[in-house]
């Protein structure tokens, strides 16, 4: 006689709580203190609980979905590096799901639902951070998992070295003359992303310390992604007294902003001030913008042929791959 398959009444039992409680765990799991929803989940691991309707379309029709958790999906570098997810997954019959974060509980809703409806084969997580205690449940219970910019040592990982992205602009810079270097960039994101900015700042600084150098804390200037707070950022530095000649921008949207306003206060680029940005879009190119390029289709390309190799053999070992930085020099230093 085949077991029962335990059921949503056996969860509650086990985790001492009411149905209402598991099923809000389930599907708004937000709605529900950590120690509760903690207690929940080790209920429905230890049970392998599976809610009935996601049990019956597995039974059916089996999976064959990778999905992508991913933070600002629109903005042009996450469309690039999803560019290279897609270019490996349209040659498999697996269906590209796209789970968009925008928010902490946006991000706890998906790594908990994720995990108890089980009906992904695999899953790339775009820099978002993991906790110790989700890598662990997502790696006993999970689909197989690769992560991109946020290394966790449970999974296969494309690693991005943000820090000596920003010593390589920095020497960039110094090499061509220029001593008075800001940065402008986001130090402050949401907290559900991880801070790949911050550490380009962090060897921004490094490399300028080690030419003897000083970057003062009028020159590093926080702002968003956003195009109002970056033009106010940029006309705020560009309009000082003391102007820096050359700025290390930490994307290249922005720094095409900040190209465009030093255009609209008479400078010229880049006798009057040098511009370098990080990314190289796609967009760069065509506008001359110098920049330290990260092999973004490249890192999406990677992380899908890693995450279909772990599917094809489990027994195959975490690899993480470590992506080099250049500088891609063109019209703007």
């Amino acid at each position: 006689m085949v077991e029962n398959q335990p059921t949503i009444y056996d969860v509650a039992k086990l985790a001492g709580v009411s149905i209402s409680t598991v099923s809000r765990v389930i599907n708004s799991p937000e709605r529900v203190n950590e120690a509760t929803r903690t207690k929940i989940l080790a209920a429905i691991d230890q049970l392998n609980f599976v809610p009935k309707a996601e049990a019956r379309a597995r039974a059916l029709q089996g999976n064959h979905r990778i999905g992508v958790l991913s933070p600002f999906y629109t903005t042009l570098s996450f469309v690039q590096r999803l560019r290279g997810v897609d270019e490996v997954l349209t040659k498999t019959n697996y269906e590209l799901l796209i789970y968009t974060v925008d928010s902490m509980n946006r991000l706890i809703t998906y790594l908990t639902t994720l995990t108890i409806a089980r009906n992904l084969d695999g899953l790339i997580i775009l820099s978002l951070p993991l906790s110790e205690s989700v890598a662990r449940r997502l790696a006993e219970r999970g689909p197989k998992i690769v992560t991109v910019e946020a290394s966790q040592e449970l999974f296969c990982g494309i690693e991005i070295d943000d820090f000596n992205g920003g010593k390589l602009a920095a020497q960039y810079l110094i090499s061509k003359g220029h001593k008075a270097c800001a940065f402008i960039g986001d130090i402050d994101p949401p907290d559900y992303t991880v801070r790949p900015v911050v550490y380009r700042l962090e060897g921004f600084k490094q490399a300028m310390s080690d030419a003897g150098l000083e970057l003062p804390d009028y020159y590093v200037c926080s702002s968003s992604y956003a195009t109002e707070p970056t033009r106010r950022t940029a006309y705020e530095l560009l309009k000082a007294s003391t102007r820096p000649t050359a700025i290390f921008v930490a994307t290249d949207i922005q720094a095409i902003i900040v190209m465009k306003v030093a255009s609209e206060l008479g400078l010229k680029i880049p006798d009057d001030l040098a511009v370098i940005g990080f990314d190289d879009l796609d967009i760069a190119e065509y506008v001359g913008l110098t920049t330290v390029r990260q092999p973004l289709d490249d890192s999406g390309r990677i992380a899908a042929e890693l995450l279909l190799s772990q599917l094809s053999d489990s027994r195959r070992p975490i690899q993480h791959v470590k992506l080099p930085l250049t500088v891609v020099e063109r019209d703007t230093v």
